[in-house]
């Protein structure tokens, strides 16, 4: 690697390994996404940049999809995201960390549910901030076709949501 190649890869890592720890860890959970954003940064660095330039967010994100993919046929199953996960809000008593994390219980369990390309785009949106336009590149769909895909999953969710929680919380 050059000088610059250095620089762009670690500028890269720099912005994309949370987001892309985070998507991987909704693909093959928390035990082998590291090892997945790894490869992923590794096979950044023998690519040339100015393949990459315009669309690194999009290339990052398929190829830890791809290399998720791979984990998972190596494995024969999907790993599930671990439950013992806090979600930190600076403001919630013990009642509303319980109803929060029964929320989001909820809502984990309605994502894996919905169909496979909805789960992606969901994940790829929400866990890793991508733009449509992005989703559209890593999916190797339309945008219009990404836009509509997620809104239907979360008319789904809201949907689902909706039959679990009421003013108070979770029912």
């Amino acid at each position: 690697m050059t000088e610059s190649t250095d620089n762009w890869v670690l500028t890269a890592v720099a912005k994309y390994e949370r987001p892309l720890l985070r998507f991987a860890t909704s693909l093959v959970g928390p035990a082998h996404a590291r090892d997945i954003v790894q490869e992923t940064f590794l096979k950044l660095c023998d690519q040339e940049r100015s393949r990459i330039e315009g669309h690194l967010a999009a290339w990052l994100f398929r190829v830890t999809r791809n290399h998720a993919t791979d984990q998972l046929r190596r494995a024969g199953r999907a790993e599930s995201l671990s439950e013992g996960d806090d979600v930190a809000s600076p403001d919630s008593g013990p009642q509303n960390k319980v109803e929060r994390r029964q929320t989001l219980s909820r809502l984990q369990q309605l994502v894996e549910t919905l169909p496979d390309r909805e789960r992606e785009a969901l994940l790829l949106k929400f866990s890793g901030g991508l733009s449509y336009r992005e989703i559209a590149e890593t999916m190797q769909l339309s945008v219009t076709n990404v836009g509509f895909i997620l809104h239907t999953a979360m008319k789904t969710i809201r949907t689902e949501l909706g039959d679990t929680i009421g003013e108070g919380g979770v029912r």
